[in-house]
Order: structure tokens, then sequence, then C-alpha cells
């Protein structure tokens, strides 16, 4: 792999110029990207036009860029993102439709929770995440799910990193959060009141594959009350046993029926063009 001067391989100078990009900041100058990539001007110019160039980023009429569709098109074609979301969206309509707040669906990605599918109401409480969204693994319901059940190499990693701390209500050392996942992976959930927000309360349940193995995690965000959360722990460990059986039955099948929610008709029409 080709490496700059300073030992830097050029594609992790292109994830730079990429990583400028965020929901706060869809919309970046060539000064604002070669400012926050940390670039010379006359390199972050470069790389910029290469990423264009391949369709990774778009230029717009006022000169400013976004990331380019074909980073979706790219992303849509992952199992983890294609076929888990198809499968999972059913249940999570059916809970969020119960809750009437927020409904995700995250998965581990190093260190953070990668937040592949949410869904919302206007008036719900507040919450920190979106599709596409992460947060460090300890500040989050489900992302304390997906740590409990990860290699113990992961959790030392986010032990040694450290976290941000957003309330005084937040998981706020290495030996808190060995405790929190201990107690996560006896009751099979967890409930997190208010350690992101001080009025949020998040619940999250593993979503198991082959082999018990935690693919995602399905929370909900949801106020904080006296009331008991047990009424939802329940609708989501149904959910996500639907959501465990639905994997199964589609990784045997296998083929395109695998990965996308479709009609018959069209599920013959694609193995008819051979997909």
């Amino acid at each position: 792999m080709a490496r700059g001067s300073a030992g830097e391989s050029v594609l992790h100078k292109h994830l730079r110029v990429l990583e400028t990009f965020d929901a706060l900041h869809p919309f970046l100058t060539l000064a604002e990207i070669a400012g926050a990539a940390g670039l010379a001007p006359s390199t972050a110019h470069r790389l910029v036009g290469e990423l264009e160039h391949e369709g990774l980023l778009e230029r717009l009429p006022d000169r400013t860029y976004r990331l380019g569709v074909r980073l979706w098109e790219f992303a849509s074609r992952t199992p983890g993102a294609l076929g888990l979301r198809e499968v999972a969206r059913p249940w999570m309509n059916a809970v969020h439709a119960r809750v009437g707040q927020h409904t995700q669906l995250g998965v581990l990605s190093g260190t953070d929770v990668l937040f592949i599918e949410r869904m919302s109401t206007r008036d719900a409480v507040v919450n920190a995440t979106i599709i596409g969204g992460r947060l460090p693994l300890p500040v989050s319901s489900s992302g304390v799910v997906l740590l409990a059940h990860a290699d113990e190499a992961v959790v030392d990693e986010v032990i040694r990193t450290g976290w941000v701390i957003p309330t005084r209500r937040a998981i706020r050392d290495g030996a808190e959060l060995r405790e929190r996942l201990r107690e996560v992976r006896v009751q099979g959930f967890a409930v997190m009141d208010g350690h992101i927000y001080e009025g949020s309360r998040g619940i999250a349940v593993p979503v198991r594959g082959k082999g018990s193995t935690v693919y995602a995690a399905l929370g909900v965000v949801v106020p904080v009350t006296e009331a008991s959360p047990d009424a939802v722990i329940e609708l989501l460990v149904i959910a996500a046993a639907r959501i465990s059986r639905a994997l199964e039955e589609a990784q045997l099948a296998g083929g395109v029926g695998a990965l996308v929610t479709t009609s018959e008709a069209s599920l013959e029409y694609f193995a008819s063009r051979g997909y």
C-alpha cells in the first residue's frame, strides 16, 4: 500500500477527508475539509479531487462538497446494513408502534455502537442517535449490550481509550463498566436512565444469530419515569427473538431473498436475471 512521507498510507489520508463530514457538517468547503482533516491545502485539494472523480465526494454549485451517493451504494450492499435492517424492520415497526418514542438497531463497530436503523417521532424524548451515527459503547444501552457480549479484548480497549461522560449518571470508569457488563450478561438486557440525557431512559436487548452470537442490539429510548421497564423489556425480547429467527431463516434460504424483503414475483425476476 502506498504511503506518504510521514508513513501514513494514502488510503488513510482519503479516509481522513471522508471523516470530516458528519451529521452536523454535511457540507464543507475545501478549506474546511483541509482544516478538519489536518492536511495542507494542496494535499486536501488533490485528495478531494480524487474522491470526487470516483464519486465518493460530490461538489455542489456553491463550491461546497458532500459525501457522494456512491458511498451509500457500497454500504447498502453489505449484509450488516442491508440484510439485518430488512429483516429487523417489521419487528422494529411493531415495537415503535407500541412505544411511540425512539426504536433503534445498533451493531458493534470498534469501540462504538453504530446505529444502522432508527424510528422516531417529532415529540419523542431527547435521543443522541441518527442512522449512520455512532456513540461510545459505555454511554448507550445498546452499546453496553453489545460490549457485554464482545471479546474481552474489546472491553480492555474501551477501558484503555476511555469515553465521554455526558451526565452525572453515566458509567464513569472501568470497574463500574465491568460490573454493569456482568449484570447485563446475567439479566439479558440493559436499562440506563439518564446516561446521555437526564430525562431519557435507554433499554436494549441482544439480537442473536447462529450459535448465540450477538449480531446487534435492539433498543428504545423513552422518558425516565417511575414506571417499571418490564413491559418494554418483554416487548424487546420478543421482537429480538423474532428477528433472530428471521435471520436464521434468511441465512438458510441464501440468495437475494436473504437480503431483501420484496414480492415473490420480484424474487423470481431476480433469479431469472442470475442475481
